[in-house]
Formats: structure tokens, C-alpha cells, sequence
């Protein structure tokens, strides 16, 4: 591949990711989205995080379902304790290395 294939590829990616992000702000200046919108644009985020996590969950130890399952109890426990992200996942790792090490 020659450098200004390379180049041509890069602003193509850098103006493809950027239209999307720009238009909504270019739309809807001056606007107020409905409540409904509101709200269901508030939940995206979650939503994109579990999509991305659940699978993982899944199929995190080959043959061992309970593996992942327990990694995600223990982060849904922690988390709703109050804990931020960093315990959450900290308290992961150490449930983890302990069930792996009884395992």
C-alpha cells in the first residue's frame, strides 16, 4: 500500500466518523428534543455497554459458564453498592482469581 492510499484513508475515516457526530448538533440547534427522546437517548450508553459486556459474560472461560456468571454478579453487587468503576472492577478480578483458584 502507498502512503496516499494510506493518507486518503485516514481523512476518508476521519470525515466518515465525523458527519455523524457533527449532524445532530448541526440539526437541532436551538431545539429541544421531546421528553420522550430525552430520556431514550439517556439510556444509549447503557444499553451499548451491555450489548459489549454480556457476550464476553458468556464466553469468557471455555466449558465454564458459572466463570463468567460469577465475574457478573460480583461487579452487579458492587456496582450496586454504591462502588465506583475501579472498585467494580477490581472486585471483579479478586472474585475471579479466587473462584480460579478453588477451580
Amino acid at each position: 500500500m502507498n502512503s496516499s492510499l494510506i493518507i486518503f484513508t485516514i481523512i476518508g475515516m476521519a470525515v466518515v466518523t465525523y458527519i455523524p457526530r457533527m449532524l445532530p448538533f448541526v440539526m437541532f440547534r436551538g431545539r429541544e428534543l421531546p421528553p420522550f427522546f430525552q430520556g431514550v437517548l439517556q439510556n444509549v450508553p447503557f444499553a451499548t455497554l451491555g450489548a459489549l459486556i454480556f457476550p464476553a459474560v458468556l464466553l469468557i472461560n471455555e466449558g465454564n459458564l458459572l466463570f463468567g456468571v460469577a465475574g457478573a454478579a460480583a461487579a452487579f453487587i458492587i456496582a450496586f453498592l454504591g462502588a465506583n468503576v475501579i472498585i467494580v472492577v477490581i472486585g471483579s478480578i479478586v472474585v475471579l482469581s479466587i473462584y480460579s483458584f478453588f477451580i
